[in-house]
């Protein structure tokens, strides 16, 4: 299946996820992100305002993962954890940490009018500035500069560190299916990647695949549904992959178990040392049914809704005069 960002569809009995159209768009009624502030601000004030709900360290009531199960959490999110659960974890991870709720990111089911929350991601809190007109032309000036050379940004600063977490379910009953952190290491303190390779295999057990693309260390753990690791040789071996970013979308289906991704990606200056990690896992098979069971779930409560209309119409409504 070719994996575009985030919507999905039921196509061969594989759910993708990726972008999606508006008129399935997700709201988060119970999501606790907070308004803007007003005036100038540091990025540490604007964490507070933000993370006033915030309660760490982080408790969850969930139950935990089986014993003998693939190790499928990064940094205690995995899948089958509650949404606030999920969220309140994230958020203990770094105190400048703030939720951000993206309308274009979710599963492109139809919702019957329902409001399921798809997911959440967050970033690190950044100043907040006064904005005026001279700020305005200067920033402009600075967009066209770097697009006219082509300048790559960034997508965070050193010491920084961004999540996405996916989830399905009915209203206030939603689920992990799947999250990915990314981190990026501050300037002067990059660890090994032979450090990083051994702390991840130390945490996630012996490796489906592991690859080094000119510096970029690639590491897969596959399972299939019932757990067991996926090795070389085994049907499921070029079929269950995963996606280690948070920007990414994520295959789903019920041939495959929990995927975990990692990618290491070298310093340019010392290809010996790490500039970033990033680490993802996906419930596949788990993420399917929640999927495909909320929609039908969803469906149901609409046909119960319409048979309700139309009895107490057909019982309360006066004919009209012909």
């Amino acid at each position: 299946m070719r994996v575009v960002p985030w919507v999905i569809a039921v196509m061969a009995f594989a759910l993708v996820a990726c972008d999606k159209p508006n008129e399935s768009r997700p709201a988060a009624p119970a999501a606790k992100a907070k308004p803007a502030g007003q005036g100038a601000a540091t990025a540490e004030q604007v964490a507070k305002e933000a993370r006033a709900d915030v309660s760490c360290p982080a408790k969850n009531k969930s139950a935990p993962r089986a014993s003998g199960a693939p190790v499928d959490d990064v940094i205690g999110v995995r899948p089958g954890i509650s949404y606030d659960e999920a969220l309140n974890q994230v958020l203990c991870s770094h105190d400048l940490l703030v939720m951000q709720l993206d309308i274009t990111r979710g599963f492109n089911i139809k919702t019957y009018g329902q409001k399921p929350r798809h997911g959440f991601g967050a970033r690190f809190a950044e100043p907040r500035v006064e904005w005026s007109a001279k700020r305005a032309k200067i920033e402009s000036m600075d967009d066209i500069v770097a697009r006219s050379g082509n300048a790559a940004r960034d997508d965070m600063k050193p010491g920084q560190a961004k999540w996405y977490v996916g989830t399905m379910g009915l209203p206030g009953q939603e689920r992990v299916i799947n999250v990915a952190r990314e981190e990026r290491f501050e300037a002067g303190a990059s660890p090994t990647i032979t450090s990083i390779e051994q702390a991840l295999l130390k945490k996630y057990g012996p490796p489906t695949k592991q690859q080094n693309n000119q510096g970029q260390r690639y590491i897969t753990w596959s399972y299939d549904p019932a757990g067991r690791l996926v090795t070389q040789g085994a049907p499921l071996f070029n079929r269950c992959s995963g996606n280690a970013s948070p920007n990414g979308g994520v295959n789903l289906s019920p041939d495959c178990g929990t995927v975990v991704t990692a990618i290491v990606m070298p310093l340019r200056e010392n290809p010996e040392l790490a500039v970033s990690l990033q680490v993802g896992v996906v419930d596949q098979a788990g993420g399917y049914q929640l999927v495909t069971g909320t929609e039908q779930a969803l469906a149901q409560a609409d046909q119960q809704r319409r048979e309700q209309e139309t009895a107490k119409a057909a019982k309360n409504t006066a004919p009209p005069k012909l």
